[in-house]
């Protein structure tokens, strides 16, 4: 749909809604969006950690504000649990409410992104995660998940 603010661009899901400051459309391609992504200057999003560490590794920062399932936006709480954990975190700017994301667009010329965010694991991690692969399981601990799980040796 083409709106006031040619600028701001908003995917919005599926809805007979009609924005009237700005650019929307239902859902884009991943190839699409993910150009749109890296053209802009700032990213606003729901509090998923996809939205949250696309930011970090194209450097923009993120304005969020979590679905709340107490007005049935979403299953659970967990988007607000995810708000807290990114309260303090470098170009993650937390949105308690609509009222408030508006404040923080207000400032969106100020909101610094933080240092990129590697794509690739650091080399110590992925050696300490091969050795733990690599390295045999202690029949101990396999009889007692098999034990928790309700599992005998024949159903395995």
């Amino acid at each position: 749909m083409r709106c006031g603010r040619r600028d701001i661009l908003a995917q919005i899901g599926p809805s007979d809604y009609q924005t009237k400051a700005l650019n929307s459309f239902a859902f884009l391609d991943q190839g699409a969006f993910a150009a749109l992504q890296a053209e802009a200057s700032l990213l606003v999003s729901h509090a998923g950690m996809g939205s949250i560490i696309t930011a970090l590794e194209l450097g923009k920062p993120i304005i969020i504000l979590a679905r709340d399932h107490r007005r049935g936006e979403h299953r659970n709480g967990h988007q607000i649990a995810t708000l807290r954990q990114f309260r303090s975190f470098p170009g993650v700017f937390i949105a308690e409410d609509e009222e408030h994301l508006v404040a923080l667009l207000g400032r969106a010329d100020s909101l610094a992104a933080s240092p990129l965010l590697s794509t690739e694991a650091p080399k110590e991690f992925l050696e300490k995660l091969a050795d733990f692969i690599d390295k045999p399981a202690k029949p101990g601990r396999i009889n007692r998940l098999r034990s928790r799980l309700g599992w005998s040796r024949r159903s395995a």
